[in-house]
């Protein structure tokens, strides 16, 4: 069966979304309609349907493979106009990293004013296009720390101006000094928790900035020991009730499709990595791509191996879906957390796209 009951609670919260024609829920899921044979983007203008004549898809793939076909208003099957700007100018931001991206610059290139490009981006990445170039740049910043520079050269070559520029965001970003980031978040406090979960005892830790990472394994003292020698001068501390939200949220991305479940990461990732880690969120639950598959959807075909690396060095288990990518010949392949759990993790998301 391709659609999930009617009477599901998540489902019930999607048709909450699609009352409320939230745009943000295009990216979620389509909803079709039984007595018109049409499935719909969540937003659509149209009239709605009743509730009863109503079911949902993760995928328009799933809903045409029922029999539905797409509706010609909202055109579900086809990519979101915005999604494609966004990312054209998102493109154009990095590969100008180090020089000031003017609006009226980056609305010619993805083909609005100023006003609507800065519009654009607070509308579906929250964030002003001045805001996702500081990350970048943060990005950059971090990498260049770990990698032995001191901090003023890593500054510069990370494309700040100045160091007071750098300085004023740089606790919020590192969750940390940039000197005691180097030293490995020295007297930085990380709560964590362990719980029991589908693929065996899975520990959350985070920061006051956020989530820094997901992990699994058998026994309880092999999560601790990891966490220690990701963050060896750290404060480590168990919090189960702090974290008990968190928890619960990442539990139900297992089991439950994600509607409108977001989590800040406070992963420590180079520019690459982060741009294969959101190609692998990308990647609709109950789907696969092969490693060369994510290396032609970032742009650099020939990176096959350090996309595989990037998977590999993946500190936040489920959030980002690594478990969804295998080898050419259609192989699991190897994963951190072994690959009978990666098997489990795609059976599960399987059996909730309806496969």
């Amino acid at each position: 069966m391709n659609a999930v009951q009617v009477s599901h609670p998540v489902w019930d919260r999607a048709w909450q979304m699609v009352e409320a024609r939230k745009p943000a829920a295009d990216m979620l899921f389509v909803y079709a309609v039984r007595t018109t044979g049409i499935y719909c983007r969540p937003s659509c203008p149209s009239r709605r349907p009743l509730r009863s004549s109503v079911e949902f898809f993760a995928t328009g793939e799933l809903a045409e493979r029922a029999g539905y076909r797409a509706c010609k208003r909202c055109t579900p099957g086809q990519v979101h106009p915005q999604a494609h700007m966004l990312t054209q100018a998102c493109d154009y931001i990095e590969r100008n990293i180090e020089n000031t991206v003017k609006l009226d610059k980056l609305g010619t290139v993805v083909g609005l004013s100023a006003f609507h490009t800065q519009r654009l981006f607070r509308r579906y990445l929250g964030i002003s296009p001045r805001q996702y170039q500081q990350a970048l740049r943060m990005e950059h910043f971090r990498k260049n720390l770990l990698t032995g520079d001191n901090v003023t050269t890593a500054i510069y070559d990370a494309g700040f101006a100045s160091s007071s520029r750098l300085y004023e965001t740089a606790s919020e970003h590192l969750g940390m000094t940039p000197t005691e980031y180097r030293r490995g978040g020295k007297d930085v406090i990380i709560r964590y928790s362990i719980v029991d979960s589908p693929l065996g005892k899975m520990m959350i830790a985070a920061t006051g900035v956020g989530l820094c990472a997901v992990t699994f394994a058998s026994l309880e003292s092999e999560l601790e020991d990891d966490l220690a020698s990701r963050f060896p001068a750290s404060d480590r501390k168990r919090d189960e009730d702090g974290l008990g939200s968190m928890v619960r949220q990442i539990l139900a991305q297992m089991t439950e499709h994600p509607v409108a479940l977001e989590l800040p990461l406070d992963v420590r990732a180079t520019a690459f990595q982060r741009r294969v880690w959101e190609a692998l969120r990308r990647i609709p639950r109950g789907q696969t791509r092969t490693y060369s598959q994510i290396a032609q959807e970032i742009g650099q075909p020939t990176a096959v191996r350090a996309v595989a690396r990037a998977c590999a060095t993946n500190p936040v288990a489920v959030v980002v879906p690594c478990h969804r990518v295998i080898g050419s010949d259609g192989a699991l392949t190897g994963y951190r957390w072994g690959v009978e759990r990666k098997k489990k993790l795609l059976e599960l998301e399987n059996a909730f796209a309806g496969k």
